[in-house]
């Protein structure tokens, strides 16, 4: 197998990976782990979801202390909109992380590596890989600044709107309706478990979302909608 070289990945990101075989696990995609069994073991899957929980305390953390007059509410969506899936695919994408993954041939035809969802997978699951290796601290410090360079700057103090407070304006404005978020799923053990949910606008089925909260989940299922939605308006009647 020919190896990503990941000492270049830690000189971008400013940390010496003392292990760099865990922190290349984080960019075995399951399709590359099906397929060469013989070459690794598991996937990244386990290290996104920590990456993911990780994340959620270092946003919080910036958050808290930059926005001290902010209410739950506002907190709360400004760190959806910093660690949704396309914000995070955005910050792998300008951090080249495509060029590490290790996909299998079919998602790799298919273009699996600039598919959002799989870079802001490989984003999270490195997330998870420094803090495994190096703590708390270092992960903060390594990818604070990248968030903190991605925040809007308010000009009336607020934070940004949340997926779903967008998508229910427009519902409200378009359908006189509100979005419905229905529980598709919760799997694995009560400690870990990951939420599928999917939003409905009056018949229309618009966008599913996953996490490891149903409040994530439904911010995904929002994001997933409101780009559908967006599509639907460009295209010619």
């Amino acid at each position: 197998m020919i190896s990503p070289a990941i000492h270049e990945l830690g000189e971008q990101l400013g940390i010496a990976f003392s292990d760099p075989d865990a922190i290349r696990q984080a960019f075995v995609h399951a399709s590359f782990a099906n397929e060469n069994p013989d070459l690794v073991t598991g996937n990244n899957e386990r290290l996104e979801f920590l990456g993911d929980a990780v994340l959620g305390v270092i946003v919080s953390n910036i958050l808290y202390a930059r926005f001290p007059d902010a209410d739950e509410g506002a907190l709360t969506a400004h760190r959806a909109s910093l660690v949704n899936r396309s914000s995070l695919a955005s910050v792998a994408d300008e951090l080249h992380l495509d060029r590490y993954l290790m996909l299998g041939r079919g998602e790799l035809e298919a273009g699996g590596s600039h598919r959002p969802s799989l870079l802001a997978g490989a984003f999270e699951a490195l997330v998870g890989a420094v803090y495994l290796q190096s703590g708390l601290d270092v992960a903060e410090a390594t990818f604070g600044p990248i968030l903190v360079a991605r925040m809007a700057q308010p000009t009336d103090g607020d934070a940004p709107k949340s997926a779903k407070s967008r998508l229910q304006e427009w519902s409200q404005r378009r359908r006189g309706i509100r979005p419905v978020y229905e529980l598709v799923a919760a799997a694995g053990p009560a400690h870990a478990q990951e939420f599928t949910v999917e939003v409905v606008v009056g018949a229309d089925r618009l966008g599913m979302g996953r996490g490891s909260s149903r409040q994530r989940a439904e911010e995904e299922a929002a994001e997933a909608a409101l780009a559908v939605v967006e599509r639907r308006s460009e295209e010619p009647a």
